[in-house]
């Protein structure tokens, strides 16, 4: 699942494609239409979807590889909608991640993680198949290797 080409923007609503860098800010594109924007880096604040990840218990989770639990878990453990209860929300995401770090993981960030899930996943911007490759090469090359 690549996430590179997704990002955040504080102040605007829903995630965007980065189309271009640029020295004062970023162009980016609606997901929806398509239409492009210049957001400048005096006003926004802007976040690689790649770059985030979730406080484990140990170290951190890549989002990339949470959206892959989630999309695996879709049809048995569908994503609870994001103005659930508090309770709702951890009971959740305990089964998407159990490991997940509960003194620096708020409640907030998961209602974040689901709705960029659900905005993505309604565009059908989310596939496994990316993932499934690269570990069927993995697990081909260590056969290669070992015989």
């Amino acid at each position: 699942m690549n996430l590179e080409e997704y990002v955040a923007v504080s102040g605007m609503a829903g995630l965007f494609r980065l189309v271009a860098n640029r020295s004062n800010g970023l162009v980016v594109a609606d997901l929806d239409s398509g239409k492009s924007k210049f957001a400048p880096a005096r006003k926004h604040q802007f976040t690689p979807l790649a770059s985030i990840g979730i406080y484990t218990e140990s170290d951190s989770e890549e989002l990339s590889k949470i959206f892959a639990t989630m999309l695996k878990q879709i049809e048995t453990n569908p994503p609870v909608p994001p103005k659930s209860s508090s309770e709702d929300i951890l009971e959740y995401f305990d089964m998407i991640l159990p490991e997940f770090d509960r003194d620096r993981v708020s409640v907030s960030d998961i209602r974040k993680v689901i709705k960029w899930f659900n905005f993505l996943n309604e565009r059908e911007l989310l596939s496994l198949d990316e993932e499934e490759n690269s570990e069927e090469k993995t697990v081909e090359k260590e056969n290669t290797e070992e015989a």
